[in-house]
Parts: C-alpha cells; structure tokens; sequence
C-alpha cells in the first residue's frame, strides 16, 4: 500500500503517540474515472477511420453515429469527402425503416406529440431515430438547440435516438444534409424515423420529399382551420391529427375533426390511392396515439403492396440527387478563391448603376463555366 501524502497545512507532529490531534488515513476512496469508461474516451477522441466509422454505426454505437453525422453536417471540405463515402458505404443497410414527417404550427405540441408516440412505437419493440431542425438565428446564426429536454423520457430510452441539427439558413429552415442522416440512422438499426420541420412554411415540400407518410398537427379552435387547408399544407398530408384533444378542447376537436375530414373531400386523389384520416389526439393523456401508430402502419401496408412505396423512394432519390448538385454548384460558386473578388467587382458595377444584375449574374456564370 502506498504511504499517504502529507500536503501543506497537515501537521505532522500530530501523529506523535499520544496528541489529540492525530490525523488518522480514513476510508480509501475509489477513482473517480471509470477505467473502462476511460479507454472508450480515449477511443471516440482519436481520429477514426472509415471502417471504424461504418462499423461502429452498424453495431449500433451511437457516439460514432454522432461523430459521423457532424462530419455530414459539416461544412469543412476535408469532413465532406469522409462524410460521403460513410454515407454511401453505409447505403446497404439502409432503406428498411419508415420515415414519417411532422409538421404543424408552434404551439402546436410537435415535441411532446413525437415522444408519445416514440414511446408508443418503442413499446411494440421497435427503435425510433428523430432529427429535428431547430431555427437558426438570422443574426447570430446560433441556435438553442433543446428538442433533448423537451422529450425527456425519449431521450433517456436506449431504444431512442434524438439529433437536433441548426437549419443553417437553408430552404425554410430544413438540414441541407437531413437526408443523409436518415441513410446513417437505418444502418444503425433505427426501423422508424420522425423528421420534425421548424414549423408551417416551405420547409414541408423539402421534409416531404423524404419521408414516406406525412403528418400534419393542427389546433382546434385556433382559426387554423381555413387557412391549412388555403396554403395546401394539407393536400400533402397522409393524416391530419388535431392535438391537444383533452379537457374541455376535447369537444372543439371534435368539431374540427368534421370539418378537415369535409374539406379533405375537396381535394383530388393522391397519387398512392391513400385517402387522407383525419385523428385526434392527447399526447399529454397519452389518447388517440396507438390509433396513429395503427394509421400509419396501415398506410405503409397499402402503399408497399400497391407499389407506390418504393416508386416513391426512386422518385425521392432522384430529386435530392438534382437537389445536391444545385446546391453543390451554389457552393463552389462562392467559395471559389480564385473568383470572389471578380464576384465583388461586378457587385460595385450593379451597385454604381454600369450594368443590371440579371446581366452581371449572366458574365459571371459564364467566366465560372469557361474557367472550367
């Protein structure tokens, strides 16, 4: 045993025989670090490889899932190149969950909705993923980032996987990269996948360009009725579910329920011969969730056995593939050193009145193109 350090201020005459004040050794106290925990850290903090990133993500390991989706998020060019080729080796073990978007206004209870029924799915032995997108500010470009405290008991469910990403500015506040992360979580394992937008705007064409049923949340009683149904967010959804169906809200629901399941008559077919429901729901009673679920499961029964799921799956895959090179284009127009100051000069000409920009914009990508 080792002999125990004296440190400034002990007084050492006191463990002469006989002081009262004599210092005993006490209780030894075990180490504050997990050694096996200890070793992991210093595994996940060490650069990894491509084999090590796919192979951790198929086993399941969501810290490397974690690390492999941050590099996707990133906007680094050396984090590009390992992020696409985790992405494509991991394109086998992808496609076999259902993805299910969820959109509604704020207030809506989109957070406390997707954590019943994560729970509820969970409790049929299945594992959720959610990736959610919250708002980035316009000025500070951070974002607050708290979907995990909002869905405590998801969260905490080693069946459950929660990632938050910053919209980034991109298209109606949608991860540019959301697609990708949805290939890396089914290799994980994930067999459900929850994709909440920031909320009613134009991110919902982009969320509904990924998923495989689409979910709409209204209030009752809130004077959303008309205008869900004038900004045709509804003719996208597979369901509309009217939330917070509880107490004395129940009886408006109701009443609301009638008149989207009327104005759904108005709409033309959709393409996969689905015909839209119309729910209610408390997440907070933990009611109607389990009807949901149900009707979700039987809208992926009738579209796989129709064919509609996977033509829509092609089709999807075929739009982010048009989506990744407009976007690639934008990117590398830009960050081209060797042609921002041309891109400056022309903006002081548009600015000085010399040329328009719909002209400017035109010399531009020409000298871009002819440079390549």
């Amino acid at each position: 045993m080792k002999k125990k350090k004296h440190y400034k201020g002990e007084i050492i005459e006191s463990k002469l025989r006989g002081s009262a004040l004599n210092i005993n050794n006490g209780v030894d106290y075990p180490s504050q670090i997990n050694p096996e925990r200890h070793d992991k850290r210093k595994i996940y903090k060490k650069e990894l490889k491509l084999s090590e990133y796919v192979d951790g993500i198929i086993a399941g390991d969501i810290i490397i899932l974690s690390r492999a989706i941050t590099l996707v998020e990133s906007k680094l060019p050396q984090h590009y190149e390992l992020a696409q080729k985790i992405v494509e080796s991991c394109l086998p073990n992808s496609g076999k969950s259902i993805r299910i978007g969820i959109t509604g206004v704020p207030g809506v209870g989109k957070s406390t909705f997707i954590e019943s029924l994560g729970m509820e799915i969970i409790g049929y032995g299945k594992k959720t993923a959610v990736l959610t997108v919250d708002p980035s500010s316009t000025r500070s470009g951070g974002s607050i980032l708290g979907d995990k405290t909002r869905m405590e008991k998801l969260s905490t469910n080693e069946n459950a996987y929660i990632r938050t990403s910053p919209s980034a500015g991109s298209l109606g506040g949608v991860a540019r990269k959301t697609h990708e992360i949805i290939v890396l979580c089914e290799a994980a394992g994930y067999d459900t996948i929850f994709i909440e937008t920031v909320g009613v705007g134009q991110s919902e064409t982009a969320v509904h360009n990924m998923v495989d049923f689409f979910l709409l949340l209204m209030l009752a009683g809130a004077g959303d009725e008309l205008q869900g149904i004038k900004r045709g967010i509804m003719e996208m959804a597979d369901a509309v579910v009217i939330t917070k169906s509880d107490g004395d809200n129940e009886k408006k629901a109701k009443i609301a329920q009638t008149q989207y399941n009327n104005a759904l008559h108005l709409f033309p077919p959709s393409k996969s011969g689905w015909i839209p429901k119309v729910l209610t729901c408390s997440a907070l009673n933990n009611t109607g969730i389990s009807e949901i679920w149900e009707t979700i499961s039987e809208y992926h029964k009738f579209t796989v056995s129709n064919g509609f799921f996977q033509k829509n799956r092609e089709q999807q895959a075929r739009y982010w593939m048009y989506e990744t090179i407009n976007q690639q284009i934008k990117d590398r127009f830009y960050n081209d050193t060797d042609f921002v100051n041309k891109i400056k000069k022309m903006e002081e000409n548009v600015l000085n009145g010399k040329i328009s920009g719909f002209a400017a914009a035109n010399n531009l990508l020409d000298l871009y193109f002819k440079k390549k």
